[in-house]
């Protein structure tokens, strides 16, 4: 994509927040050019937190971004959908901390994204390309970018259950494989876990209506899954979430095993705290560049 875009026209949703379960109202903006994404508090002076790995406040169960004490959590499924449908700059006014939860996937942000259409800005879009391998690992976990001049993605997930498994997934991602084969996995858990979570102040608005839930041998949600590894695509599903808290389109190889967002955040943190790591590039020289490497 040589040019930024944002939306076309505003949209709406509106739900609970999974771990508060309060209700929330959302409404995607168009924005300029170079906006980026911003959240606006409309319940408080519509105050704006920009989605960027610099405003990251807490990442146990879900990525929570902070500006002077303002709260927006569980960004991650709407980051996701925004960075995979190509969408660059957008506002999203909403008046409570949590994005709501939906149905627990990226499908209804997708169909948001789909009904608001696209608008093409004149300034041209900047991407960032990897340019040595980068790796974050810790408690038989990793996450590594290697070196591309696309977005691909390898995610590699691992639960004791008879259902889930080891499960793994390898795609170069685009607005509609992401549409079709990322978007619609929902969040999940395991019956067992949930009277602690609870306890910690969480997955208040959970149901079986917006996350899969797994009992010891089977799945609760009366129509089952949607993909036999949804949860491996909802994994990353949250990646890419995570992901674009670079604030740009990412050129490497993404390579996850078991990682979670608090690993996710810290890779972003550690590529944007090295200049080295990375180059910034206009599409105009990425292809030329792309070009060069063929004739070569």
């Amino acid at each position: 994509m040589r040019f930024e875009t944002t939306v076309q026209r505003p949209v709406e949703a509106s739900g609970v927040g999974l771990h508060s379960g309060v209700p929330v109202r959302i409404r995607i903006l168009p924005a300029p050019p170079s906006t980026g994404i911003v959240f606006l508090r409309t319940d408080l002076d519509r105050f704006p937190v920009p989605a960027s790995w610099e405003h990251v406040a807490r990442v146990s169960y879900a990525t929570s971004l902070m500006r002077q004490g303002v709260l927006i959590s569980t960004t991650e499924h709407l980051l996701s959908v925004f960075y995979s449908m190509g969408v660059d700059n957008a506002y999203v006014e909403i008046d409570n901390l949590e994005v709501p939860i939906l149905d627990g996937s990226g499908l209804p942000f997708v169909q948001l994204i789909q009904s608001a259409g696209l608008k093409v800005h004149r300034r041209r879009r900047r991407y960032l390309r990897i340019r040595r391998p980068v790796s974050v690992e810790g408690g038989g976990k990793r996450i590594t970018i290697l070196p591309s001049d696309r977005f691909l993605l390898t995610c590699d997930i691992y639960f004791e259950h008879p259902l889930v498994g080891r499960q793994s997934l390898e795609m170069e991602v685009t607005p509609e494989r992401y549409a079709s084969g990322i978007a619609p996995a929902r969040t999940f858990g395991f019956s067992w876990e949930l009277d602690q979570m609870r306890d910690m102040g969480l997955i208040r608005g959970a149901t079986l209506e917006n996350a899969v839930c797994f009992d010891r041998t089977s799945v609760l949600n009366p129509e089952g899954l949607r993909f036999p590894d949804e949860c491996c695509r909802h994994k990353a599903l949250d990646l890419i979430g995570d992901l674009a808290l670079i604030g740009k389109p990412l050129l490497g190889h993404v390579i996850a095993e078991r990682a979670g967002h608090a690993m996710h955040v810290a890779l972003v943190a550690k590529i944007m705290s090295d200049p080295t790591l990375y180059e910034v590039l206009s599409f105009d020289q990425l292809a030329s560049r792309v070009a060069h490497a063929l004739v070569c």
